[in-house]
């Protein structure tokens, strides 16, 4: 067998050992091990190869960036901005119709802004807002939808860990990155409220009769506002604004933000030595989980540039003579397709070392790909069988009257309303790279 054949087969054997329920990490360190053994002839040399992978992999300096907006992310969570965001977002939108269903897509968008990261959106959300919709008669269906929905902004709208991952993979400013996901992010956003308000009209059922609240309730008095708006708003500036204004890069910055969230939770009396110490633990289990799965998927990119994969792919999409949009178009949608059996960082870390060398013999915009690529993958989500939100939503839940199937047909709408902006973004490309 030649190289190229080789790493063409190691594809597929990695993709039936995902199939077959083994996790991520091994599939790829197992095909990757077999595969260099089959191309160099020596078990000891491959082994060799992969060790040297994994430890310039976890020496790179700017994968600091990964605990350190995890740990934010927690922090955010444990000393109650996510209920604070939820409940401003719920005085602005209390007497719209469905307010409470886009208050959580506000609420949503501010966490956004802070954390980077979709699992936590969907972990606080779904013990903040469900039950709240369910009180004032939303349908369960439909408030699990609209938590599972919005919390794909968390990989969208700046600080993104996606975004971050990206530009390491591809060698873009995460600056850049950071403000291209600005306006795309926003966008659905408002889509999201849009089409929460269209529900309200087609399926009143679903939200109580399109009811708002009455009364005061779900109202703040001003001082109650300032209280919740201030720190959210002060942590936002503090990140965002010190990235943009080329204080700090982006790692500083989520060094800078975990400082700044601790000091709020203190001045809260939110945060407590027990609940810090579980922050800390939550936080190295899911950086140790998604470093793993960086370690491995390094080793499999390796692999395939050593097998000469990505170059023959190139060689063969540029002579499939499918142009431009056929490209891009058969991309977004394979992208899509393996969101139902992998998760975001997986798909990202596997495709976009493939792709990288035909869009940039191209001439493609890297930046404005490294959006579509984040919004294709965030569809995977909110898609069975895999969809890592549903399952975090699920977990999350204290009623076993909602079933997965529920929180995914719940979901549909909202994954509908993400391939519009899709449209839009592939269709204008200037909504992700207006703002660079």
């Amino acid at each position: 067998m030649t190289p190229f054949e080789i790493g063409l087969g190691s594809f597929g054997v990695m993709v039936i050992l995902v199939y077959a329920g083994l996790w991520v990490p091994f599939a790829l360190m197992v095909s990757s091990f077999a595969g260099v053994w089959l191309m160099k002839g020596s078990p000891v040399l491959a082994g060799k190869l992969l060790a040297l992978a994994a430890s310039e992999t976890i020496a790179s300096y700017f994968f600091g960036v990964v605990p350190l907006f995890v740990l934010m992310g927690y922090l955010v969570s444990v000393t109650g901005m996510g209920k604070d965001a939820f409940d401003v977002a719920n005085h602005l939108f209390r007497r719209w119709r469905g307010g409470l269903g886009i208050g959580t897509v506000g609420a949503n968008a501010i966490f956004a802004a802070i954390t980077g990261i979709s699992i936590a959106s969907a972990a606080v959300f779904t013990r903040i807002a469900v039950p709240e919709m369910v009180r004032h008669g939303y349908s369960k269906r439909f408030s699990v939808g609209v938590v599972a929905g919005s919390s794909v902004l968390g990989m969208l709208i700046p600080p993104s860990l996606l975004l971050i991952l990206y530009g390491l993979l591809t060698e873009q400013s995460v600056g850049d990155l950071f403000v291209a996901g600005i306006l795309p992010g926003l966008l659905l956003a408002l889509v999201f409220a849009l089409g929460i308000m269209a529900m309200t009209v087609v399926r009143p059922s679903m939200v109580g009769g399109g009811a708002r609240l009455a009364g005061k309730e779900g109202q703040l008095s001003g001082r109650d506002l300032l209280a919740k708006s201030v720190p959210i708003g002060l942590l936002i500036g503090l990140v965002l604004g010190g990235i943009y204004g080329g204080f700090f890069t982006p790692i500083e910055a989520g060094a800078v933000g975990c400082l700044g969230a601790i000091v709020i939770g203190i001045a809260k009396r939110k945060l407590s030595l027990q609940s810090f110490w579980q922050v800390l633990n939550d936080t190295g289990l899911v950086t140790a989980s998604i470093l793993f799965l960086i370690i491995a998927a390094q080793m499999y990119s390796r692999m395939l540039a050593l097998s000469g994969v990505p170059a023959g792919f190139g060689s063969f999409i540029a002579s499939a003579d499918i142009g431009f949009w056929g490209i891009i178009l058969s991309y977004v949608a394979l992208v899509i397709v393996m969101g139902t059996i992998l998760d975001s960082s997986s798909i990202m870390l596997i495709l976009v070392p493939l792709m990288l060398p035909v869009v940039s013999d191209m001439g493609v915009n890297l930046v404005w790909f490294g959006i579509i690529t984040v919004i294709a993958v965030e569809v995977g989500l909110l898609t069975p069988p895999f969809g890592i939100s549903v399952f975090v939503i699920k977990s999350a839940l204290d009623d076993p009257d909602i079933s997965l199937g529920d929180i995914f047909a719940g979901a549909a709408p909202f994954v509908v309303m993400m391939l519009i902006v899709l449209g839009l973004v592939l269709a204008f490309p200037a909504l992700a790279t207006i703002l660079i």
